[in-house]
């Protein structure tokens, strides 16, 4: 049964790899860009996280090229929220960098309340805001970056139940699929999954090109 559910993991992967692969490839050898070889990605989840807000976008980056390293409060597996879905958090926040990565991409579901509430979660994505890179959010995941204080002032979006939230923070709140205002990246729910992906990958290739 263990084993079972441990295939199970990067069988989902593969899957959702193989829809992107389908929908945005042409038939033959997949071209990766040299530039996107060196993108690197961080998605930061806990107990609790949204299999498919965490899944979908790893999916879609890694078939576009891109290195995706699990983050967390701690090392360890973690089950998801609304599925007996699990994933393993590869390094806790205490062992990376904000230099290490491109983007940060925190999912929503419950993980976000476990992450709030972790000083140092709270620390590094504070720390790694002020770096000016890609940030994005989905579903209750901007409920870390209110916590982190980076919100006031943003116009951002996010699951209806914490519109009043953002807005005491001091967002302009916007009910649509992807939001963004400079490197912050928002979405609603799990239909906004592929917008939200191609927008991640869309805003980093575009930092890419500032540098």
């Amino acid at each position: 049964m263990l084993m079972k559910k441990m295939l199970m993991i990067p069988t989902l992967l593969a899957v959702i790899m193989m829809i992107f692969s389908s929908c945005e490839q042409p038939v033959g050898e997949v071209v990766i860009e040299e530039e996107e070889l060196r993108t690197r990605v961080a998605v930061l989840v806990a107990e609790g996280f949204h299999d498919g807000e965490a899944y979908m976008p790893m999916g879609y980056l890694m078939n576009k090229g891109f290195d995706i390293t699990v983050i967390g409060p701690e090392k360890g597996t973690v089950k998801a929220y609304n599925s007996d879905f699990t994933i393993a958090i590869e390094k806790s926040v205490s062992e990376v960098n904000v230099d290490d990565f491109d983007a940060l991409i925190l999912p929503g579901g419950r993980g976000p309340s476990v992450l709030r509430e972790n000083d140092e979660v709270i620390e590094f994505v504070s720390a790694f805001w002020q770096t000016g890179k890609v940030t994005a959010a989905i579903c209750h995941g901007p409920q870390v970056l209110i916590t982190a204080g980076v919100m006031e002032g943003k116009t951002s979006t996010g699951i209806g139940g914490i519109k009043d939230e953002l807005e005491e923070a001091g967002v302009n709140f916007v009910d649509q699929s992807v939001v963004v205002d400079g490197n912050l990246i928002t979405s609603r729910m799990p239909d906004d999954l592929y917008d939200f992906s191609r927008t991640i990958h869309e805003k980093v290739m575009d930092q890419f090109e500032e540098i």
